[in-house]
């Protein structure tokens, strides 16, 4: 484990984590960061994201926020647990097997301090390799992602309470069908929801109308049909400013991580009268999942995944209240849990 290069330095400065561990092994092409923000609450939790990034300063600062949104939904989804995350720089030179055993080698050195499993990038073969060295990974990709559905459809449902709706025939629109996006659609439909749903990559996208009755729209058009609710899924960012002029959906509701572009678009979507529920809400499940099995021994974790539907009804009525954006008040009341723990 190196020191830390100089721009990496300011990055993290900036954010200010608890730890921060730079894993290099040019055998095996490895180059990655795992960032521990917060363990005010228990161990930090976070996904392995594996990515091609300019620098390693963007990596660090990916990881950064990233994990600063995985101590938010810790505490919002009432975890003995922090936010935590690793990023893996994909390079031509990355052999796979070998470096991600490495990582778990290096995972399973911190103890228990840093519990993880999938994220964008990262294959399930991935994580094999890395649970040949460590105990602290999560491999049941599946079954994270069912809890993430189960979770955006509890928060859904809070959007569609507070407009006097019902979830059945409500027109959603799926953007993305990877692991998340296909639980997603699959929640959605089982409640009787009437889904569109995009992916890059048509034959995930057909898979998935075909399992759920959905229809396939092309994904430069998922965001701006004309629905009730849009479902962001898959990378982070998809809700910008362009994108939020566009929409024609009265909530945004998604499975992904940072579903908004920045705290402007929040904003945004608050002044135009768009509910959002904060994705530190909506996409808990998977986090819940883990960590509520292996840290905190719960043996049914639905309770509190369930929950994640009263605290985005909360949320969205402060905001009502006082004007204030969604994101606003989970963040103030993730802050409070987070404050009591330390």
């Amino acid at each position: 484990m190196s020191e830390l290069p100089e721009a990496v330095e300011a990055v993290v400065r900036g954010f200010a984590p608890e730890r921060v561990v730079r894993v290099e092994e040019p055998s095996v092409g490895l180059l990655a960061y795992v960032v521990l923000d917060s363990t005010a609450l228990g161990p930090a939790a976070g996904g392995v994201r594996t990515a091609r990034y300019r620098s390693e300063a963007e990596a660090v600062h990916d990881a950064c926020r990233l994990a600063r949104a995985m101590t938010y939904k810790c505490a919002l989804g009432g975890l003995d647990a922090g936010g935590g995350k690793a990023v893996v720089m994909l390079d031509e030179a990355l052999d796979r097997a070998r470096a991600f055993e490495l990582l778990g080698e290096r995972v399973e050195a911190l103890g228990g301090a840093f519990r993880t499993a999938g994220d964008l990038g990262t294959t399930a073969e991935d994580l094999a390799a890395m649970a040949r060295r460590t105990g602290y990974v999560h491999t049941d990709t599946p079954r994270l992602a069912a809890s993430v559905g189960r979770g955006v459809l509890r928060c859904v449902e809070a959007c569609v309470e507070l407009a006097e709706r019902r979830v059945r025939g409500l027109r959603v629109a799926v953007q993305g069908c990877g692991d998340i996006g296909a639980a997603v659609a699959g929640a959605l439909a089982a409640e009787g929801a009437e889904l569109l749903v995009a992916d890059l990559d048509p034959d995930r996208a057909r898979a998935i109308a075909e399992r759920t009755g959905a229809t396939v729209v092309a994904p430069e058009e998922v965001l701006r049909a004309a629905v009730d609710v849009v479902s962001p899924c898959a990378v982070g960012g998809a809700i910008d400013e362009d994108a939020a002029g566009a929409l024609r959906a009265w909530a945004v509701c998604g499975g992904a991580n940072h579903v908004v572009a920045s705290e402007a678009v929040d904003a945004t979507l608050h002044r135009l009268g768009i509910a959002f529920v904060p994705d530190v809400l909506s996409s808990a499940g998977a986090v819940i999942d883990g960590v509520g099995l292996t840290v905190m021994g719960l043996a049914d974790r639905t309770p509190l995944i369930d929950a994640l539907g009263d605290t985005a009804r909360a949320v969205l009525a402060a905001s009502r209240r006082d004007g204030r954006p969604p994101a606003v008040h989970a963040r103030e009341r993730a802050e409070a849990r987070i404050a009591s723990g330390r």
